[in-house]
């Protein structure tokens, strides 16, 4: 009885694990690099940077049905607990694709000025968010 126990909790477990993976990359991914490059790709991913400017990826199986976009920094406020609107960057880009990168241009300079946890969104033409993250910035 004792085996068959232990046999049916594994079973679950295993079952809930596999239902977990599956679902993992249903929903498009955003994260930080760097800088992207034409040839070598992401360069310097991570979710800790210092000051400066940053791009922001965005990865999803599917087609993401964009055209006009926006990425969104909120900033964490130590005092209220709460995040605060920081700064917005507008962007046109294809429907069809699945992989973007948003980086400094003439209209967005996509800069981190101060340190501190932000998160970040990236919102259709409705503002809705599409995927979002959190970073943190240090000196």
């Amino acid at each position: 009885m004792k085996k068959l126990s232990l046999f049916m909790l594994f079973v679950f477990a295993a079952m809930f694990a596999a239902s977990a993976i599956s679902y993992a990359q249903s929903e498009p991914v955003l994260y930080f690099c760097e800088k992207y490059d034409s040839r070598k790709g992401e360069v310097g991913v991570s979710d800790r940077f210092t000051t400066g400017f940053l791009t922001v990826m965005v990865k999803c199986d599917y087609a993401l049905n964009l055209s006009d976009c926006a990425v969104q920094y909120d900033k964490y406020n130590e005092r209220t607990g709460k995040f605060d609107y920081y700064k917005k960057f507008y962007f046109s880009v294809d429907p069809d694709m699945k992989y973007i990168f948003f980086s400094k241009n003439d209209e967005s300079d996509m800069r981190f000025d101060d340190p501190g946890f932000y998160r970040v969104f990236l919102l259709d033409e409705d503002d809705k968010t599409v995927a979002s993250a959190l970073i943190e910035i240090i000196r």
